[in-house]
């Protein structure tokens, strides 16, 4: 059996392969963050601009310190259009990257004309 600090190692390894391989291949490598589904769809732009989202857009994240309801609040737009949050429960990491300068970039991973809001858009975080 491995110990934790040989799995990290051996991840990080793999990482750095990935990266030396995409390099040599004039490629560029993503590593995913997270995925989160889309907090607040009905009280934002998210249902106006429903039918012209597409998987794979670009996500715009923004902090948003002074948000009265959660210190860790990170927007998430799309063309200028807000549509809503990272979910609470997701955004602390997010927020602590953004703060301190990360290049986080959010793609949508998944629409789905689901009952429940907070089912319908699916979103990926990651780092090139």
């Amino acid at each position: 059996m491995r110990s934790g600090s040989e799995i990290v190692i051996a991840a990080a390894l793999a990482c750095w392969c990935a990266v030396a391989f995409a390099g040599e291949r004039g490629g560029s490598v993503r590593i995913l963050v997270q995925s989160s589904p889309l907090a607040g769809f009905r009280y934002h732009a998210a249902p106006q601009v429903w039918e012209e989202l597409r998987i794979g857009d670009a996500l715009e994240l923004a902090r948003e310190a002074g948000n009265a309801h959660d210190a860790n609040a990170v927007s998430v737009s799309w063309r200028g259009h807000k549509l809503g949050y990272v979910p609470r429960r997701d955004n602390a990491a997010l927020a602590w990257g953004l703060d301190r300068g990360e290049r986080l970039r959010a793609r949508v991973s998944r629409l789905a004309r689901h009952p429940n809001p907070a089912r319908r858009i699916e979103f990926e975080v990651y780092v090139e």
